[in-house]
């Protein structure tokens, strides 16, 4: 007996949902139907792609190997039948993106305006997360690609250069050390700070870390917080200093709120990726997407 489409998008049904039922509710089977399709697949290939802990299916090692070619063995195979409704491939599928808040926030509703003139018809889903979240979703094929603010760890994971982000030292404009002008703050005065920083697996916590670390040795981080927005807002009360991109800083420099530190450190620059997963089939409409995103003109600070 071959092995056929119908039985691995029910592996790959039961691999996202935990279980039997998880996955006969998500493709409308029944149970006995769907652990009958697993049964023979892995019957099939002489192996357990499964491990049973209490009523969950966990991917052994085999079953996460198995997975990545599943999975683009039915994206092409669900290419292939688009192709014969729509040749273009821009209008039949939906392109389903991870993004991370920064990018989210202030890049990425320029970048669809300007890509919607290009392809009005692409339906478009955004998962916005911080970049081990994206990262990991783009490498269980959960979204097609992703724009993240930091290297990719991620096994299997295709990361793309992208823009260069220029990140910087902020405080209120009521905090003692926006006053100090006539000289730069110092290494001992940031290290003596109280500090508001993302929370970890954030691009910009990772960035931020990478950059004053090898200067300062340690920074007494006060508060952790899951969004840059918040960030921002609480440091303009008076009592922090954060370091964040400049594009998120923009309206409260521009109200007078919050002040960017003039400091003996070196320039601090980060780079956004865009990622993929190695295996995945890029049609034509993800091409055309990732081709957008590589000449939008985001200010360069190199």
């Amino acid at each position: 007996m071959a092995m056929s489409l119908r039985q691995l998008r029910i592996f790959v049904a039961v691999a996202k949902g935990g279980s039997t039922l998880a996955a006969a509710s998500d493709i409308a089977l029944s149970q006995s139907a769907v652990s009958a399709a697993l049964s023979e697949l892995e019957s099939l290939l002489h192996t357990q792609l499964f491990d049973r802990v209490g009523r969950r299916l966990v991917l052994n090692d085999n079953g996460r190997a198995l997975l990545a070619e599943a999975q683009a063995l039915l994206d092409n195979a669900q290419k292939i039948e688009r192709g014969f409704f729509d040749r273009s491939g821009l209008a039949a599928a939906t392109l389903k993106l991870g993004c991370t808040a920064t990018i989210g926030s202030y890049v990425l509703p320029s970048l669809l305006a300007r890509y919607r003139l290009a392809a009005p018809q692409t339906p478009i889903e955004v998962s916005i997360a911080n970049t081990a979240r994206v990262s990991s979703l783009v490498a269980n094929f959960e979204v097609d690609m992703g724009l993240i603010e930091g290297p990719c760890t991620e096994a299997g994971v295709k990361a793309i250069p992208w823009l260069l982000d220029e990140m910087v030292i902020f405080c209120s404009s009521r905090h003692p050390l926006a006053a100090q002008t006539k000289r730069r703050v110092t290494r001992a005065q940031l290290r003596d700070a109280r500090w508001l920083l993302r929370e970890a697996g954030s691009g910009t916590r990772a960035a931020v870390e990478q950059a004053l670390l090898p200067y300062l040795h340690q920074f007494n981080v006060d508060i952790e917080l899951g969004s840059s927005e918040a960030i921002k807002y609480a440091v303009a009360e008076g009592l922090w200093l954060s370091c964040l991109s400049s594009v998120a800083l923009r309206d409260l420099v521009d109200s007078g709120r919050v002040a960017i530190l003039d400091t003996d450190l070196p320039p601090l620059t980060r780079r956004f990726y865009l990622v993929h997963h190695q295996k995945k089939y890029l049609s034509y409409g993800l091409e055309a997407f990732l081709e957008h995103c590589r000449s939008y003109p985001f200010p360069d600070v190199a």
